[in-house]
């Protein structure tokens, strides 16, 4: 039946930054949909504690210390991992900071660390994993990107993370055509506002950005973190077998404008 294509029993799934906003919601869905989730996070507490929320709802978690920028420990996770559950089936990279600062303010610090994090990071979990799917002859890969990868974003400004988000596509494009032979599909994902820690501190802080970000969405309201998870799950399970190489849009409307 086609309903079945969207399950995930028997899968192994790596989330990075998998213990919070977005990326819980894909561990969460991943779960719900029948995968053993494992959750890679930097902060060993929200890592812990998202693997004891999914698991105490019946699903299957594992908690997997990873600093994404850092390629030595992404090499060595991936070992460890590999060696522990025999392969990882899909791989969503998900972690990513957004630092805000205008083309002028952005200092190399700023420039960099969003790199590392958002693009560097990205590619080394797509390597060391990649890796092993195509040895396997098959996978599934999910890279977060955004819609401030695609055009301007506004009020705010953030350059290094706009460009590291436009490369995230690329990125995936790219792959996506170097491994189809090998089975392994590549797509990634540039959500909108979504209603996270991040861009609800921001709005705090400034009540009327809300309104300045709404004016700019046909739909007019926050997307929540679960509506990018179905996305996200709908392009990493079989139902999605013919998709690669694409960059989808879920921002309620933003780009249509």
């Amino acid at each position: 039946m086609i309903i079945d294509r969207f399950r995930l029993d028997g899968r192994t799934a790596l989330v990075t930054g998998g213990g919070r906003g977005i990326g819980l919601a894909i561990a969460k869905a991943f779960a719900e949909a029948g995968a053993t989730v494992l959750i890679a996070e930097l902060d060993t507490e929200t890592g812990a504690a998202a693997t004891a929320e999914i698991a105490g709802s019946g699903g299957r978690a594992v908690f997997v210390p990873l600093d994404v920028a850092d390629p030595v420990v992404v090499r060595a996770a991936a070992a460890g991992v590999l060696a522990q559950h025999g392969a990882v089936d899909i791989l969503v990279n998900n972690a990513g900071i957004c630092l805000n600062a205008t083309a002028l303010d952005t200092t190399d610090e700023i420039w960099r660390r969003q790199m590392a994090v958002n693009l560097d990071g990205l590619f080394f979990c797509c390597r060391e994993f990649g890796r092993a799917m195509v040895e396997r002859g098959r996978g599934a890969i999910v890279n977060l990107a955004s819609i401030a990868g695609v055009v301007d974003i506004r009020p705010q400004h953030h350059i290094a993370y706009s460009a590291s988000k436009a490369a995230v596509a690329q990125v995936s494009r790219v792959l996506a055509a170097e491994w189809a032979r090998s089975g392994v599909r590549v797509n990634a994902i540039a959500p909108g506002y979504v209603a996270t820690d991040m861009p609800l501190a921001a709005t705090r802080s400034d009540p009327g950005m809300v309104e300045a970000w709404m004016s700019m969405v046909p739909r007019g309201d926050f997307i929540q973190p679960d509506e990018i998870a179905a996305a996200v799950l709908f392009l990493a399970s079989d139902a999605a077998s013919a998709v690669t190489g694409h960059l989808m849009m879920a921002d309620a409307g933003y780009t249509v404008w």
